[in-house]
């Protein structure tokens, strides 16, 4: 039997039912069959978590991630995955208090970057996830240099996710700028650059650009993916 998987959603729907959804077709390419692990899904009500970024209040937050996992334990889950990077701040604290193993966004998405043999990568994620030191803390331990747009760029990248990409919109002419602050990233140094924001593979792919992109959703799912199902 493998490991059930217990996801923690509801930030935004597009990126849970994209775990969801990356898990079943994942497991069908590699294995020919539908006997994927079982899933548990929570999601929380985020008008609430909306209200306490805008106020700093990250205990309130905590309280309420952990609450969440604790139902997915509680319903079977084995292990869990959060389905957002900027929740990502609040993963240590949660994982030392988390009655089941958590896997991290930010680890899965630097051994990516590691196998990828780069040193330097830009980052692009919410205003938290830009400019809050969690994501470059762990990278520098894997001696992976970090870089971020500037801040009229920040503010740009930050208003498409939580405008329009987060209520399912998809705009060619966003899609055009983030390609514009890509560029720009590369020419400052990046290598590769980490989509850290488990909805922008929805205006961003691979296909548009030559640049390596490493979606932290599809990495993060894969990890969980492979904890699942290894004996």
């Amino acid at each position: 039997m493998y490991k059930r998987i217990g996801i923690l959603g509801g930030m935004v729907p597009e990126s849970t039912v994209n775990y969801y959804r990356h898990i079943f077709r994942r497991y069908e390419e590699l294995y020919g069959n539908l006997g994927h692990p079982e899933t548990v899904i929570y999601d929380v009500s985020f008008q609430r978590f909306k209200d306490w970024m805008g106020e700093e209040d990250w205990g309130s937050i905590e309280e309420a991630l952990l609450d969440g996992i604790e139902r997915l334990a509680a319903a079977g889950a084995d292990f869990a995955v959060i389905a957002n990077n900027s929740m990502h701040i609040l993963f240590e604290k949660l994982e030392a208090r988390s009655p089941i193993p958590l896997i991290s966004i930010v680890d899965a998405t630097a051994e990516a970057i590691k196998k990828e043999s780069m040193e330097v990568v830009g980052l692009l994620g919410t205003r938290s996830t830009m400019e809050k030191p969690f994501y470059r803390e762990v990278l520098k331990k894997h001696s992976i240099e970090t870089i971020i747009p500037g801040k009229e760029e920040r503010d740009y990248i930050n208003k498409v996710i939580t405008e329009e990409l987060s209520r399912g919109v998809i705009l060619i002419a966003s899609r055009n700028r983030y390609l514009e602050i890509i560029d720009g990233l590369v020419k400052r140094g990046a290598q590769g650059i980490i989509l850290g924001c488990t909805e922008i593979f929805l205006l961003v792919t691979q296909e548009h650009t030559k640049v390596k992109l490493f979606d932290t959703a599809a990495i993060h799912v894969e990890k969980a993916l492979q904890h699942a199902i290894e004996k």
